[in-house]
């Protein structure tokens, strides 16, 4: 017999799956639309901001010469914000203004109302200072936060805080990337939809639903196929359903058994088959590569939690790729083991774990049962601890990197 190609690692296979991502097109969107996208072109500003020297508090626009403790400044007039005044600062005087207004010419501070105690004298308000400002108290600075040119640089994905960003540079829409529209297919014979009557050798298809979910959370389309049976007509068919879709994920049939038919039949229609096998556990066959008309093909595996991880391991990069972002893999932190780790396979090895806080602050705990088919243990899981080919075993309060799940 021929002797089998070394399994394909992890990051290998990653960068195999990325370097066949093609990158989306830009569109425009209102800002009110553009949580989540990924910013296809910078926003560049095109006045300060605050376009004035402002009040950071309510109090008093005041000369730091004039302010000492003790002096007494007539109150020459009231600033709210949106609203500047005409007028300079006289001499031996403050004005009343509140926060977010612009500071009157000649004033350098803004004395807090906590530090003032205002009067009425002759029929006219003053204050007497209570506490002395510094030179530049209280006061933003005309383009403290950006000035004309600064930019809010793509690509980047636009979060609450990046669109008030925009906004404040006058940004009433956005050049984002198109989001890519993912087909996901499921395929076999034991599969039925839920909400149907399943025989007794059938089950619920379910890895499409949970994989639908983490494609729209990465920021994509998601795009669900039925079922496809395993015939070689079934599979062209949904071949034929998933044209205009920018990436086709395929569950189940990814194998090398008599029954898995997606790498013979969709290579007979024109795929370029990258990778087969990879040395990851839960995930082994994982299969990549290019349908014709050049869209990214996924082969994940059947078995529910090997499809969710590896979904998270790749499809999630590839989906950020093609939006314009660097397709980098699932960030890690560092975590103490709660109890002791066994050694490790010759695999790269996710494995399903819980957080549990103590005393001495979170650690982590493998789950009992790593069974690649257990979708509740997978449900119960917080993190996956990330484990090396061949890794050691582990004492209890030994650091692991783990990968939050969504």
């Amino acid at each position: 017999m021929p002797e089998r190609a070394p399994l394909l690692s992890v990051a290998d296979a990653r960068a195999m799956i990325l370097e066949r991502v093609r990158p989306m097109p830009a569109e425009t969107v209102p800002l009110t639309e553009a949580h989540g996208r990924v910013l296809a072109a910078d926003i560049v500003a095109s006045r300060p901001q605050p376009p004035f020297d402002a009040s950071a508090m309510d109090g008093y626009a005041v000369r730091v010469a004039e302010a000492v403790p003790g002096a007494r400044l007539a109150v020459s007039g009231e600033i709210p914000a949106g609203h500047a005044s005409a007028e300079a600062l006289p001499p031996g005087s403050a004005m009343r203004l509140f926060t977010g207004a612009p500071l009157p010419a000649g004033a350098d501070a803004v004395l807090i109302q906590e530090d003032a105690r205002r009067l009425c004298e002759g029929g006219h308000d003053v204050i007497d200072v209570v506490e002395a400002p510094t030179e530049g108290a209280y006061v933003r600075p005309a383009g403290g936060d950006f000035a004309p040119g600064d930019r809010l640089e793509a690509p980047c994905r636009l979060g609450p805080s990046q669109i008030a960003l925009a906004a404040a540079m006058g940004a009433a829409a956005v050049s984002v990337a198109r989001r890519p529209i993912v087909a996901i297919l499921p395929t076999g014979d034991e599969l039925v939809a839920p909400g149907e009557t399943p025989r007794a050798d059938q089950i619920f298809a379910s890895n499409n639903y949970g994989l639908a979910a983490r494609v729209a959370a990465a920021g994509a389309v998601p795009r669900l196929l039925p079922i496809a049976r395993d015939t070689p007509d079934s599979l062209i068919a949904a071949l034929e359903a998933a044209r205009g879709s920018d990436m086709l994920v395929t569950l189940g049939g990814a194998s090398v058994g008599d029954h898995d038919l997606v790498a013979r039949v969709f290579g007979s229609a024109g795929m370029t088959l990258g990778f087969h096998r990879i040395a990851m556990r839960p995930g082994k066959p994982l299969m990549a590569g290019t349908l014709g008309h050049g869209t990214l093909m996924m082969g994940l595996p059947g078995n529910p939690v090997s499809a969710l991880v590896c979904g998270e391991l790749f499809l999630v990069p590839a989906i950020q790729r093609a939006m314009g972002l660097p397709g980098d893999p699932p960030r890690t932190r560092p975590l103490p083991l709660a109890a002791p780790l066994g050694q490790n396979g010759p695999r790269e090895h996710y494995m399903r774990a819980t957080l549990l806080q103590g005393d001495a602050g979170p650690a982590v705990a493998a789950a009992e049962n790593q069974d690649s088919s257990l979708l509740g243990v997978l449900a119960g899981a917080d993190v996956l601890i990330q484990r090396a080919p061949h890794a050691g075993p582990l004492p209890a309060g030994a650091i692991v990197n783990v990968i939050d799940l969504v």
